[in-house]
């Protein structure tokens, strides 16, 4: 059986996470995805191997997840096959270091409030880490998460934005009963 082979690097300061206490976190993602993962503490270099390409990919979206700030348990959704994770480069929508800065500011709220609210009425998970917003759900919730990021950046009103997210959750609620 042929053996593939995959290579990522996730940023030094999340290692810790994805190796866990003792190791489990690593040990736990190798066993639901039937891989083998070894890590370059010094350098942020993951290696991943397995005997088939979605065990791999499975693997790879679930560190990625842990890599750019999600809580391992959240990043673990990825291994169902209704879940996805998208990441959003913020920097594209800022020109400047200063619109950047304001930009995240926006987009987590005060308290971190808009993002609560945006991951609540979108049924999905939020992580903003460096110039990378992370987000984890069904494709439909990512969706619509995506859509309220690029309604804020740029330059949507909250207020706005809240109620638009408001409605599309009634859709998907009035969707899911018709089903």
């Amino acid at each position: 059986m042929a053996e593939y082979l995959y290579q990522l690097k996730i940023p030094k300061a999340r290692i810790a996470v994805l190796i866990g206490k003792k190791g489990e976190m690593k040990r736990q993602i190798e066993s639901e995805t039937n891989t083998g993962i070894s890590v370059d503490s010094d350098e942020g270099d993951v290696s991943i191997k397995g005997g088939d390409g979605l065990s791999l990919y499975s693997a790879r979206e679930v560190i990625s997840a842990i890599g750019r700030g999600f809580n391992p348990n959240t990043a673990r959704l990825l291994l169902k096959g209704d879940y996805v994770f998208e990441k959003i480069d913020i920097s594209e929508h800022a020109s400047t270091k200063s619109r950047f800065i304001r930009l995240k500011g926006r987009i987590i709220g005060a308290g971190g409030k808009c993002r609560r609210l945006i991951e609540e009425l979108s049924g999905s998970y939020l992580t903003i880490y460096g110039k990378t917003i992370g987000i984890i759900g069904e494709p439909e919730n990512v969706a619509i998460a995506r859509k309220a990021i690029e309604l804020l950046a740029k330059g949507s009103m909250h207020s706005t934005v809240y109620r638009w997210l408001e409605k599309r959750r009634k859709e998907l609620k009035h969707k899911s009963m018709i089903y």
